[in-house]
């Protein structure tokens, strides 16, 4: 049996109708739809996915600036519960399944305060945010970045620690990039976390689609078999942006972005992209999971 292929949207802002459209196109099935509940009416959202024939799978937390779930600040950390929470009620209103919390501002690296203070705000902010998600019958998969994007978590024990802390229904979300630069054996890693592997993103060694790099991709799929995960595989991948005389004339993006968009875009080393070259990486990456996964 084939994996489910589903896609994040936070790396190029369009319109979501153009995105869904894209996806339907190439045969992906599902959407891991970017976690900014004000974005995204319910209704016409449903509509959406419903025209396109596209599930939505889950959610993912975009953790700018002023989302924080262990900083320092008392009144940011309430505010990104909050903000969480209602990330959790997004998923349930487009009938989703998942969703993937990063606990900690993304590129934050340098701690507010020792390591058992940040991890009680932690263990203290996710508890409100899991019961939210148990009434909504939502899971929570919390995912280790590398120690380039977080302080916090950076591997799948440390995720497990957490999980385990705040409820024992909670799970882990890994990343195919993030795993290759943390974790000692990344394979060993999947099967170490098994049933309570929430959600997984893919992306090559450098970040960029599947089949971009040198990852083994039918060895990191048949584990993930022998992990019994069967939840969607969710492309996250973020393409450097070539700012030399290599990269010739740079096609017009076609796209606009706000700044905070913007900034968290380019904060990952990527930029806007046209429509075409776009597209073309997600052609790639279900080409190439299709001619890798176990037969």
């Amino acid at each position: 049996m084939s994996f489910r292929l589903a896609v994040h949207n936070w790396m190029r802002p369009e319109p979501l109708e153009v995105t869904l459209a894209r996806l339907q196109r190439l045969g992906y099935e599902g959407i891991e739809i970017m976690g900014e509940p004000a974005k995204y009416e319910p209704r016409e959202t449903r509509a959406l996915l419903k025209k396109f024939k596209i599930n939505c799978w889950g959610s993912v937390s975009i953790m700018l600036k002023c989302r924080d779930l262990i900083n320092a600040d008392k009144y940011l950390r309430i505010g990104s519960i909050e903000y969480l929470k209602d990330c959790i009620t997004m998923v349930k209103e487009l009938g989703g399944e998942i969703m993937t919390i990063v606990p900690s501002e993304v590129g934050k690296i340098n701690p507010m305060s020792d390591p058992e203070t940040e991890w009680n705000w932690a263990v203290e902010s996710l508890k409100p945010i899991a019961d939210h998600a148990r009434k909504q019958k939502v899971r929570i998969a919390l995912e280790p970045l590398n120690r380039f994007e977080t302080n916090f978590l950076n591997r799948h024990d440390q995720a497990l620690c957490l999980a385990k802390a705040v409820g024992d229904d909670l799970g882990v979300c890994l990343d195919a990039f993030h795993i290759n630069i943390e974790e000692a054996d990344q394979y060993q890693a999947i099967l170490n976390v098994g049933k309570k592997l929430n959600d997984f993103h893919i992306a090559d060694n450098n970040r960029r689609a599947p089949g971009e790099g040198t990852w083994d991709w039918p060895k990191l799929l048949a584990t993930l078999k022998k992990a019994g995960y069967t939840g969607y595989l969710t492309t996250e991948f973020v393409v450097p942006m070539d700012r030399s005389p290599l990269a010739g004339k740079k096609e017009d993006s076609g796209t606009t972005a706000t700044a905070e968009e913007l900034k968290f875009i380019r904060d990952h080393g990527s930029d806007l992209m046209s429509d075409a070259e776009y597209s073309k990486h997600f052609e790639n990456c279900i080409k190439h999971i299709r001619k890798s996964e176990p037969k």
